[in-house]
């Protein structure tokens, strides 16, 4: 019960923050609980705000307003209604090529550059969509239409072959293809399968095969590295495919994307490989990230003795171990058909499900 009052405490205290002319928050902002007053980081791209920030809230919003009652307590309807709006204005707006770019001006209601990324800035936007659908129990047909038609732009313009076959998802800036994939877009294949289980028959193999196809590309930025732990980036150019060509990129600090995709993957189709996937990142952790107090991030992949950063992430513990754990236990640990993990893997319930259980 402690819990619960203070998390429909908090929701009621980050109201301020959706105060701007849009009702777009601003981009990396901060809520005083005891002002009421919101900022900005300096690094959010100049006041715009970030589209896997904004695109991000309706699970846990739509969660709490259930949480406070039927009817929800006053503040919280307003909340989700202005977490709803956040749709109206994406709908409104113009969008290139039918991408999603990643800054929004919250002043005006328009993009501020036209880079659109499934990595880092874009990524859970798109997962909120198919899972926004999933928690209503399917009613919520608004963020599932959005989701089919976000999909359909990426299949068209993002989605591309390497020479050496392996499927991935490129960056887009201004009309201009970067053919690199960061670890964060490596949730893609786990999200596509998802949606593809759902999907009208003529669309649902052809996405089976995509989800598998780009989980095997970030398998491969795992297998391709002396540790066996994936770099922060990979790049399809220059004669290089999977792999990091900057040295900026080679780092790895305990992200768990691609181990997501294995859950899902694994989930979905039951094929044995995504386990022994799971098992090799298992062993590889053991080996090169296990330190006396934990674990830690590595700088580089690419050697096999490689330096710590001294850094335990959260989202080790949250996302990592917790998807590798439910890789290998019964399916009817979380269900799928019962839960929905909110981009940090924290399970909310699909609307038909018993939480109190």
């Amino acid at each position: 019960q402690v819990f619960k009052s203070k998390a429909l405490e908090l929701g009621e205290k980050l109201l301020p923050a959706f105060n701007t002319p849009t009702g777009i928050p601003r981009g990396g902002s901060l809520s005083s609980p005891c002002s009421g007053m919101s900022w900005s980081w300096g690094w959010a791209s100049a006041g715009s705000s970030i589209l896997a920030e904004f695109g991000t809230l309706h699970l846990e919003f739509l969660h709490l307003s259930e949480l406070s009652g039927n009817p929800p307590c006053l503040s919280l309807s307003l909340s989700l209604s202005q977490v709803m709006n956040i749709r109206r204005v994406l709908n409104r707006v113009e969008k290139p090529q039918g991408l999603y770019p990643n800054f929004l001006s919250p002043v005006t209601g328009s993009w501020v550059q036209h880079h659109v990324s499934i990595g880092g800035l874009g990524d859970s936007f798109y997962e909120y969509l198919i899972k926004s659908w999933l928690m209503s129990d399917k009613k919520d047909s608004e963020a599932k239409k959005m989701y089919d038609d976000a999909l359909e732009a990426i299949e068209k313009h993002l989605v591309k072959k390497s020479a050496g076959g392996l499927t991935y998802i490129a960056e887009w800036r201004g009309g201009i293809l970067d053919h690199k994939m960061g670890h964060l877009a490596c949730f893609s294949g786990g999200m596509i399968a998802l949606g593809a289980e759902h999907a009208p028959e003529e669309r649902r193999q052809r996405h089976r095969e995509l989800a598998a196809e780009i989980t095997s590309t970030c398998h491969e930025s795992y297998t391709r590295s002396d540790t066996k732990l994936g770099p922060e980036a990979f790049r399809f150019d220059a004669g290089s495919e999977a792999m990091a060509t900057r040295l900026s990129e080679r780092y790895y600090i305990l992200r768990p994307e691609v181990v997501e995709s294995y859950m899902y993957l694994w989930r979905l189709t039951h094929d044995p490989k995504y386990r022994h996937w799971g098992w090799e990142v298992v062993q590889a952790l053991e080996k090169h990230c296990r330190v006396e107090a934990g674990f830690s991030g590595i700088r580089d992949v690419y050697t096999t003795t490689p330096l710590h950063d001294n850094m335990q992430q959260s989202f080790f513990l949250a996302e990592t171990l917790k998807y590798l754990y439910l890789l290998f236990c019964e399916d009817d640990v979380l269900s799928l058909e019962d839960w929905v993990f909110n981009t940090e893997a924290h399970p909310l319930p699909i609307n038909h499900t018993d939480f109190k259980a």
